[in-house]
């Protein structure tokens, strides 16, 4: 955020200048009286998965993909409606989307797509596809959703594969997780040798390799082969913790999911009972890993990991309660979905498709994607949610304007989002 009034004078899809006083009839500019609310970058979510709804096998049990992509065309649109102007998606079938909003064909943030899972048979992105035989291969890859792979050769191909069709990062299942049916949350999943050969890919393509991992085991061993940014990692200890800060790894973090949903897992009714007690055990280890990561400060992202008609609508929450309920700052918070979360980002490098400026900032030369919030995130956090977030701009595009009086006469909404 800027500190004290600042003009801030928006050209194209860039800021041009950032000055104590610019006339706007200059350029030929519209001009929006902002005083009294807060400008700042828009927010980023570092662990979304677009195209997961109601848990992991509604896309092949109960929707194909059409109606799933219908769906997660909403979800792109609501996300802008919150002020989240970037996402990383942290696995699934969303390359095509992600290309769709690059192309300008349909609204919605700008997605750092991992594209599938990438997966051992039994792993966390093995859903079975509703059947009781896992490691179905074939469907999960056809539906774009996982590639469920055992072995270097296979890890080499999916990899080169995701990378092939858009992902900007890849993603690595490399522990036991609470969503999926066949991986009990303390196995470590992939070998050593499988990990290096995603890590190895990734590195000939200039990019990076995210983690689900929640014990030390998993994310010590992911940390050996090269993995740079771990998600979850609830049931780490102390020590493992500082690994991370040491060797300049990020840990992501999903505040809502861990200390407030999985606080009471019987309000998760697409899981199983099994997948309850998973989610009760996160829970259990989610405040003493919080406290942790304040005490050796890693470079530290958020992600919601919030997907559906449950928890679609709420991301901001994830960045709110790591100050009600985790004990951050409220700067350390907003850094951690604003200028840490573009920091992350930016090791994709030449897989990165947002090229032309700077994200997470409000500076000279960085990409306008900014919001306009009613209230100071410093002093109140809360400000940050949906119904306080005025006016939403997306590469120096308008997508939300309601500042009182209604809708500013010269700015034109894109034509899906006037109501």
């Amino acid at each position: 955020m800027l500190s004290g009034p600042k003009d801030v004078l928006v050209v194209g899809n860039l800021i041009q200048d950032i000055e104590q006083s610019i006339s706007g009839e200059n350029w030929g500019a519209v001009t929006i009286d902002c005083s009294g609310y807060t400008l700042m970058p828009g927010l980023i979510d570092m662990h979304s998965h677009l195209c997961i709804q109601e848990g992991m096998l509604e896309g092949n049990t109960t929707y194909d993909q059409m109606a799933m992509g219908a769906m997660c065309g909403q979800d792109c649109i609501d996300y802008l409606l919150q002020g989240f102007t970037t996402c990383r998606d942290a696995g699934g079938n969303v390359l095509g989307i992600a290309k769709a909003i690059n192309n300008g064909r349909i609204p919605g943030p700008r997605i750092f797509a991992s594209g599938a899972f990438l997966s051992q048979t039994g792993g966390h992105g093995d859903t079975g596809c509703g059947f009781d035989q896992p490691g179905d291969q074939d469907t999960l890859e056809k539906m774009g959703f996982s590639h469920i792979v055992d072995g270097r050769p296979e890890m080499l191909k999916a990899a080169r594969n995701n990378l092939r069709n858009g992902a900007t990062q890849l993603k690595i299942m490399a522990g036991g997780g609470c969503a999926s049916a066949f991986d009990p949350i303390h196995m470590t999943q992939f070998t050593a040798d499988e990990m290096r050969a995603a890590v190895e890919v990734a590195k000939d393509y200039g990019t990076y390799v995210l983690a689900h991992a929640y014990h030390d085991d998993s994310i010590n061993r992911c940390l050996d082969a090269g993995v740079k940014c771990i998600e979850h990692g609830f049931l780490m200890s102390d020590s493992t913790m500082k690994r991370i800060a040491d060797e300049g790894a990020a840990i992501s973090l999903q505040c809502v999911m861990s200390m407030e949903a999985f606080a009471d897992p019987e309000k998760l009714t697409f899981f199983t009972k099994d997948q309850k007690k998973k989610a009760g055990l996160v829970a259990s280890g989610a405040k003493q890993m919080m406290q942790y990561c304040r005490k050796y400060k890693p470079l530290t992202v958020s992600g919601g990991d919030m997907f559906g008609g449950i928890a679609q609508h709420r991301q901001a929450d994830n960045i709110i309660c790591l100050v009600t309920l985790a004990g951050f700052s409220p700067a350390d918070a907003l850094r951690t979905a604003t200028g840490d979360a573009a920091k992350v980002l930016a090791w994709s490098g030449g897989m990165n498709p947002y090229k032309d400026g700077a994200l997470g900032v409000v500076a000279t030369g960085a990409y306008a994607d900014l919001i306009l919030v009613d209230g100071n995130p410093l002093e109140d956090i809360s400000c940050l949610k949906r119904d306080k977030v005025h006016v939403v701009v997306k590469d120096g595009v308008c997508y939300k304007y309601s500042l009182p009086g209604g809708r500013a006469p010269e700015i034109e909404l894109p034509e899906l989002l006037k109501k």
